[in-house]
């Protein structure tokens, strides 16, 4: 063998010899050292999230809060309440609320109070029941007056210039016919205007005759009005 290519075959082995203990030491097994624990206040978090999750799955000690965090909130109620309000709001009828609602958002529901409407007996802070009914300017219910008289009075409970008994069509001002629940200016003006051309009204049933006046607004005025 030429001296030449004998020179030139011990090079490539020694490179190859080279590659190969370069590959085996940068395989060889290493030291891998535990996670240390970091110390907050009394508690103790481990580092290793890996280890954490384990250790809350096999029942092991779950840590415990670190010291000085806030608390944290109550939990939101949940589901969904319908309550009826009625009387001189803007859209009066059925709202349908989140639990935990107060009377001050279902005025809001039903678009607000009208203009003139006595809300002064009305808590708005008051936490609605589901099935309620919120009055606003509207005399109160048999229930709810010996209701008001143990608990001290009812939410919705209309001021002392509420009728306290059924109103006369025949004879009620304007004014006073307002005072109804769904009625306005323009609505007390028809009734008005109804009577004079009748001579006055002989049943509630004619108040179907006044323009204005659907069977949803009948069904809520007949039992506050008489002829």
């Amino acid at each position: 063998m030429a001296p030449r290519t004998l020179a030139a075959l011990t090079l490539v082995l020694l490179v190859a010899v080279g590659l190969a203990a370069f590959h085996f030491w940068s395989v060889r097994p290493q030291e891998v050292r535990a996670p240390e624990a970091v110390v907050v206040g009394d508690a103790a978090v481990a580092e290793d999230p890996l280890r954490a999750g384990a250790g809350a799955k096999g029942g092991g000690a779950v840590p415990r809060p670190v010291a000085g965090a806030p608390p944290s909130p109550p939990p939101e109620p949940a589901g969904e309440i319908v309550v009826d309000v009625a009387g001189k709001v803007h859209r009066p009828g059925v709202q349908r609320l989140p639990a935990g609602s107060r009377v001050a958002d279902a005025l809001r529901a039903a678009g607000g109070v009208r203009a003139g409407a006595d809300v002064t007996g009305l808590n708005r802070a008051r936490v609605l029941m589901d099935g309620e009914q919120v009055r606003v300017g509207l005399p109160q219910a048999p229930a709810d007056q010996a209701a008001s008289g143990a608990a001290g009075g009812v939410a919705g409970a209309s001021g002392p210039s509420g009728p306290a008994a059924p109103l006369s069509l025949s004879t009620a001002t304007k004014e006073q016919l307002e005072t109804l629940p769904g009625v306005g200016p323009v609505l007390a003006q028809h009734i008005i205007d109804h009577r004079t051309e009748s001579g006055g009204f002989r049943s509630v049933d004619e108040l179907r005759q006044v323009s204005g006046i659907g069977d949803r607004r009948f069904a809520d005025l007949r039992p506050l009005v008489q002829p």
